[in-house]
C-alpha cells in the first residue's frame, strides 16, 4: 500500500503561481506513473498531468504551456508547478500514483483557489 501526502495548495491571484508536491511512502516495488488530477465543484475528476518513471509527460490541453509536472524518483515525490493561473484552475487537486503491477493510490486532495 502506498500513502500519499500532498502540500502546496492555497489562494492565489489570477496570473500567479503555485507549486504542489506529493510524497509517496509505504511498501511498494516500483512506482510507475505519477500524476495530478483535479475536481471542481459539481464536476468530475479530470486528468491534469502525468509523468512516467522514465520522465515522459502528458498534459491536459488547457494547462499546456502553463503547468509543469516533474518527479524526483529518489524521493518518490511528484511536483506540479502551476504558472499563469486562471480562475478556471480553481479545484481540489489530487495526486495519483500507479505502482507495482496495476495498483493505484490517491492523495487526500489539496485546494487551489484562483481569485482576486
Amino acid at each position: 500500500q502506498v500513502q500519499l501526502v500532498e502540500s502546496g495548495g492555497g489562494l492565489v491571484q489570477p496570473g500567479g503561481s503555485l507549486r504542489l508536491s506529493c510524497a509517496a511512502s509505504g511498501r511498494f516495488f516500483r512506482i510507475n506513473v505519477m500524476g495530478w488530477y483535479r475536481q471542481a465543484p459539481g464536476k468530475q475528476r479530470d486528468l491534469v498531468a502525468t509523468v512516467t518513471s522514465g520522465g515522459s509527460t502528458n498534459y491536459e490541453d488547457s494547462v499546456k504551456g502553463r503547468f509543469t509536472i516533474s518527479r524526483d524518483n529518489a524521493k518518490n515525490t511528484v511536483y506540479l508547478q502551476m504558472n499563469s493561473l486562471k480562475p478556471e484552475d480553481t479545484a481540489v487537486y489530487y495526486c495519483n500514483v500507479r505502482y507495482n503491477f496495476g495498483s493505484a493510490s490517491w492523495g487526500q486532495g489539496t485546494q487551489v483557489t484562483v481569485s482576486s
